[in-house]
């Protein structure tokens, strides 16, 4: 009995040290860009053409350099702008609709939840002319406004907000209505403050998301002042050439604030993916 317990334990820990070892590579395999974006930052424009990742010696004034040829605060400050006025907005605007669609009931409610849904089906590319005529219409062409308006509403931060909201009970609805609570008060004092990790997972899902956006910070904006990061980082491919090595340090730098936000955010954010793939 003792020697088949001894051999299930260690088939389980060769089992483990067998996934271990997968994780490791995936790892390895999912840094690797990071590493070599990191290592061809610091190059000289020659090395850029000879083989290998490594320097021949650290150019750590490639960095300083980006802020002379690019204003990068500017672009970085309109970056952080733009992506926390949408993820604002966004929240904002998927959690009534979700609150709606899981809490309240009126007619036709699931196909329209469903019809809205749908719009999930059609490309980002399809969608392009009909917001930038929208824009044109309003004057919001080359500005914070155009860029951040499109943007303020998401059916997949509905979809998972909804998911959040069918699974609070409903009697804390009935006693909050049974103490005098409207709908309004519900919504903000009861299922908000529950659906916490939800809306933090939809936060930086969607803060990440605006704040590497690129096509349509470069069809709506047209002066420099209004340029997003990832826009702005074009400077290194026309007015230079390619000087690849300067925007690796660009890159570089524009990944901190995403690291920043995963860092302190991290566990509210698996939290609200487990708790929502249970609900779901």
């Amino acid at each position: 009995m003792a020697t088949g317990t001894s051999t299930t334990d260690l088939s389980r820990q060769r089992s483990g040290l067998w996934l271990h070892v997968l994780l490791g590579v995936l790892s390895l395999i999912m840094v690797a860009p990071f590493i070599w974006m990191v290592l061809t930052s610091l190059k000289t424009l020659p090395e850029l053409g000879e083989p290998g990742w490594m320097p021949a010696k650290f150019q750590w004034g490639n960095y300083p350099e980006v802020f002379f040829v690019i204003p990068f605060l500017r672009f970085m400050a309109n970056s952080l702008v733009v992506a926390g006025w949408v993820t604002a907005l966004q929240v904002l605007t998927s959690a009534m609709a979700a609150y709606s669609f899981a809490r309240l009931e009126w007619p036709g409610r699931d196909r329209v939840f469903f019809l809205y849904l749908g719009t999930m089906m059609l490309p980002g590319l399809v969608m392009l002319i009909p917001n930038f005529e929208i824009m044109v219409r309003f004057g919001l062409v080359d500005t914070y406004a155009g860029l951040v308006l499109p943007a303020a509403f998401s059916a997949f931060g509905t979809f998972l907000l909804r998911q959040f909201m069918l699974g609070i009970p409903k009697a804390l609805d009935e006693a909050a209505e049974i103490d005098g609570a409207s709908k309004w008060r519900i919504f903000w004092e009861v299922i908000l403050p529950l659906s916490r990790p939800g809306l933090i997972t939809l936060a930086i899902f969607t803060f990440v998301g605006n704040f590497q956006s690129f096509f349509w910070p470069l069809v709506m904006t047209k002066s420099v002042d209004k340029y997003t990061l990832p826009v702005g980082l074009l400077f290194f491919d026309t007015e230079r050439g390619q000087a690849t090595h300067l925007l690796m340090a660009g890159v570089t730098m524009s990944v901190i604030p995403l690291v920043i936000v995963f860092v302190l955010l991290q566990r509210q954010l698996i939290s609200g993916i487990q708790i929502g793939g249970v609900k779901g």
